[in-house]
């Protein structure tokens, strides 16, 4: 439940951005912030939710599979608690920008021009932290589909698909910052990849749960004694 909650808030908060922020239009996306900031607000708030929610997930899968490899799930937990922490302190940038998108100080200081722009600058740079903690959202699967292919607590396959997944996030992430306008182009198909594996361990978790071995059973014997 905590994994289906890190997807439905974080999903929720980068859609809220994507109808407010408009790239490369400092205007438009200053009004969409002033004049849609509970939406705005609201935003804010299922990122932090889902940041924290994906920190407790990593903390009891570390759990439930560090008996497979100690070294494997103390790296999970630690990418994770990475990104957690650059996605949150990140997200001081969306709050800056709303804050002078809605205040009238910074528009007296800077004039409306200034101020539209001073708030493009830190929609973009939320958007640049969030990749960067993308980094960490992907380097995670790798330890995670490792532990889930040696655990015997699930099938082979959705290991794999982690790993894919690990890789499609840094594939992502490294395009969007060599090459922005081919990282746009190909960011569907390699963020694809990792939603394909992350969803499908979600949907097992909620459906199968862990499959434990089940342990040998043995026929008791019973003894005769003779006088």
């Amino acid at each position: 439940m905590l994994y289906l909650i890190v997807a439905v808030f974080t999903v929720s908060a980068g859609l809220v951005n994507m109808r407010i922020v408009e790239p490369g239009d400092a205007a438009t996306t200053a009004e969409n912030i002033d004049t849609a900031v509970t939406l705005f607000r609201i935003g804010f708030v299922s990122e932090l939710v889902g940041a924290t929610a994906f920190l407790l997930t990593s903390m009891f899968l570390y759990l439930l599979l560090k008996h497979v490899s100690q070294i494997a799930a103390a790296a999970m937990v630690t990418f994770v608690a990475v990104s957690v922490a650059i996605q949150s302190l990140n997200l001081l940038n969306q709050k800056a920008a709303m804050t002078i998108a809605t205040g009238q100080d910074y528009t007296h200081a800077f004039g409306p021009t200034g101020a539209d722009q001073l708030t493009m600058l830190f929609a973009d740079l939320q958007h640049d932290g969030y990749l960067i903690a993308q980094t960490y959202f992907g380097l995670w699967l790798l330890p995670l589909g490792y532990l889930v292919v040696r655990s015997g607590y699930f099938p082979k396959i959705l290991g794999v698909l982690l790993v894919i997944g690990c890789f499609g996030h840094l594939v992502d992430v490294f395009a969007r910052f060599l090459a922005p306008d081919f990282g746009a182009n190909i960011s569907p198909f390699a963020m694809t990849s990792a939603a394909v594996g992350e969803l499908s361990f979600i949907a097992w978790l909620l459906v199968k749960a862990v499959r434990v071995p089940e342990p040998a059973t043995s026929v008791p014997t019973i003894s005769y004694h003779q006088r």
